[in-house]
């Protein structure tokens, strides 16, 4: 790892990724602007975009690459933005006022399409309009293969963070050694393996769309996901209903060797909502399971108040609210 800028706080030990539902100075956002990830709909999911970030609006500053001119391929900031840690010092105790940005790289999800470098790059031009202290890493880390209850305990997938086409921890890496990688960064003292396996998905099984913290010790998951090595870990479960099955007849695209297009499933999951300041937002898709889905959520996190974001152009995308963001925590 590169330390750019100050390279350590005084009093720093270590680091700590806050949870969602700790209160966020603000979200970042890039705006759908790639015809090729929305062919035939990016104007209706720009649309969408807008008008959750105004409803986000309410509650947070909402962030935009796009007002502040910061280049992007694409707008999956979840997976090549900067991971907002919080300082850690003596003690156990964040550091008051000191803001961190891990920034790891970012390969297209393993190499699955053209280079990115824009996207690659724009992690640390994120950090530095944040003011944070920027730690820049050469591993390949997606924020959408994880999660966390900002008390140590990490949620992640083995198809992800164990694929040979990602190199958290080297090529060929343990479970232990992205482990220790995962502790050293983040402070994450507990990793629970799931797998992940969405019709639609092209992330090798990102966590956000499966399973999800919404409060110390409470988990909400995808009714696919094996809630097994989350009871294990003594966690409560709390199954999110399916979406209904959608699906988006995607054109040929021309710069893909054999690609057809066609009919082809929507990787629609009702976890990929995100967590700001008293409210869920979550994804609904203008189906019949929207408000069965709704309802779980407000059980689940009655502290917070589900607001509902139309995403069914949005996920076209093959993602939804939460890939299209990143949470900067208050410091």
């Amino acid at each position: 790892m590169t330390f750019v800028g100050p390279q350590s706080h005084p009093e720093t030990d270590s680091y700590r990724w806050p949870a969602e539902w700790e209160p966020l100075d603000a979200v970042w956002v890039v705006p759908p602007h790639n015809p090729e990830t929305w062919p035939g709909c990016l104007d209706e999911a720009a649309r969408q975009h807008a008008d959750w970030c105004a409803a986000m609006g309410q509650v947070v500053r909402v962030r935009s690459t796009a007002e502040l001119k910061i280049p992007t391929d694409d707008s999956w900031v979840r997976d090549f933005g900067p991971l907002f840690v919080r300082a850690v010092g003596p003690g156990g105790r964040d550091v008051p006022g000191v803001l961190v940005a891990q920034d790891f790289r970012f390969n297209g999800w393993g190499d699955k399409y053209e280079p990115r470098p824009h996207d690659d790059a724009a992690g640390a031009a994120i950090a530095h309009a944040a003011g944070a202290q920027l730690v820049r890493h050469t591993r390949v880390l997606e924020g959408g293969a994880l999660d966390t209850d900002g008390a140590g305990t990490l949620l992640t997938t083995r198809e992800c963070l164990l694929n040979p086409s990602r190199d958290a921890a080297g090529k060929g890496a343990t479970p232990q050694e992205v482990e220790s990688l995962l502790r050293e960064t983040l402070g994450i003292t507990r990793t629970v393996w799931l797998s992940a396996d969405l019709p639609g998905d092209d992330t090798d099984g990102h966590v956000d769309n499966a399973a999800r913290f919404v409060a110390p010790g409470v988990v909400v998951v995808h009714p696919t996901i094996d809630p097994a090595p989350l009871h294990a870990a003594g966690l409560e479960v709390v199954t999110l209903p399916a979406a209904d099955p959608l699906t988006y007849d995607y054109p040929p695209d021309p710069t893909v060797d054999n690609d057809l297009g066609g009919v082809r499933p929507l990787p629609a999951s009702y976890a990929n909502f995100v967590i700001a300041n008293g409210r869920v937002f979550v994804p609904v898709f203008g189906t019949a399971s929207d408000d069965a889905a709704l309802r779980v959520l407000d059980g689940a996190m009655p502290r917070h108040t589900p607001v509902p974001v139309r995403a069914e152009h949005l996920v076209v995308g093959l993602g939804a609210l939460h890939c299209l963001s990143m949470q900067q925590c208050a410091v």
